[in-house]
């Protein structure tokens, strides 16, 4: 009986200990899978994006619901529920004015990324580029000393502004953004620019027609932005 009893007990004991071990096991297991699934049910942190430019993102006498910007904002709502956009674009502007106003906007609205269209008009006025990228370096910091993420949209105009000064614009904008590390948007009218048909008669302004490609050209930048947390 002793010798039976000493065989039988180590049997006894190992089956015990193994289960016991498989029950703590699946027990952390499941306490890990509810800590997962917890965390992939928390929304996406609301991001606000306000756009900040000129007349060609204030939907410039067109109706506003058919302009880039609220076109942006109907195809957000179906692709991101927790994205919001304050469109602070005023026809005119120039990147003196968007520096003066700039403070109170970003103020107000808190946003969590900034979409910067501006310099067309100093382009127009035939201002100094050094003045421009001043100002538009300036606003980019503003913009991350308040904690957001900058884009920076790009503009051209026609070579009868003078070839040279055309191209030292343009140039601008691709150096500010490698200059800063910024997102750049080459040029908003990019794929409208050589057809007249879709601006409207002052040859300056994209029609309603043309405002679908104006966001394309928008999006595919906006949307790696969005990937980025504040700054």
């Amino acid at each position: 009986m002793p010798a039976t009893l000493h065989k039988s007990c180590p049997a006894n004991r190992i089956p015990w200990k193994r289960g016991a071990t498989q029950r703590v096991f699946l027990a952390l297991v499941a306490v890990l899978a509810g800590w997962m699934t917890a965390a992939q049910a928390q929304p996406a942190a609301p991001a606000r994006i306000m756009v900040y430019g000129d007349s060609l993102s204030a939907a410039y006498n067109i109706d506003p619901a058919q302009g880039w910007v609220a076109l942006m904002t109907e195809r957000l709502k179906r692709s991101h529920a927790n994205v919001s956009v304050i469109n602070a674009s005023i026809s005119g502007e120039t990147t003196n004015g968007g520096v003066a106003r700039l403070a109170t906007d970003l103020a107000r609205h808190k946003p969590t990324h900034v979409l910067l269209q501006l310099g067309a008009n100093d382009a127009l006025r035939g201002l100094p580029l050094a003045a421009t990228r001043k100002n538009l370096e300036a606003m980019l910091q503003q913009i991350r000393a308040a904690k957001a993420v900058p884009v920076l949209i790009g503009i051209q105009i026609p070579p009868n502004y003078g070839p040279e000064y055309s191209r030292e614009f343009r140039d601008l904008y691709p150096a500010i953004a490698k200059s800063h590390n910024v997102p750049l948007v080459p040029f908003l009218l990019e794929g409208i620019a050589d057809k007249p048909e879709l601006f409207l008669p002052d040859g300056l302004h994209p029609t309603a027609a043309a405002q679908p490609r104006l966001l394309d050209n928008v999006w595919p930048v906006m949307q790696t932005a969005l990937k980025r947390k504040s700054a």
